[in-house]
């Protein structure tokens, strides 16, 4: 029985650990850029988009397309970083345990 209420102590534990972490997510920014810093995309870690910048020289009409698949490229450069961070954080709230397959923090 002593097993059991410290296997539901630490899970409590656990559990409020990761609502910190939930909430400090949101606050965590990550930077992804493409064509050599012409455009940059800011994200948070749950990869909610934050905030986007273009360089004036590709606010022409016939470099639309260019534009769109810049954007594109930073933001995925952006998830990456993002989910990197997120994998980096969990194995230090974890102390390296692994998730069980379909367990989501978001």
């Amino acid at each position: 029985m002593a097993n059991f209420l410290g296997l539901m102590k630490q899970a409590a534990e656990l559990k409020t650990k990761m609502e910190a972490m939930q909430a400090e997510l949101d606050q965590i920014e990550v930077e992804g850029s493409s064509g050599g810093n012409l455009v940059t995309v800011k994200i948070n870690a749950k990869g909610e988009l934050k905030a986007v910048s273009i360089d004036p020289s590709l606010m022409k009409p016939d470099e639309k397309e260019i534009v769109e698949d810049l954007l594109v490229a930073a933001h995925a450069e952006a998830r990456r970083k993002a989910e990197t961070l997120l994998q980096e954080k969990m194995q230090a709230l974890t102390g390296g345990l692994p998730l069980p397959p379909g367990m989501k923090l978001f």
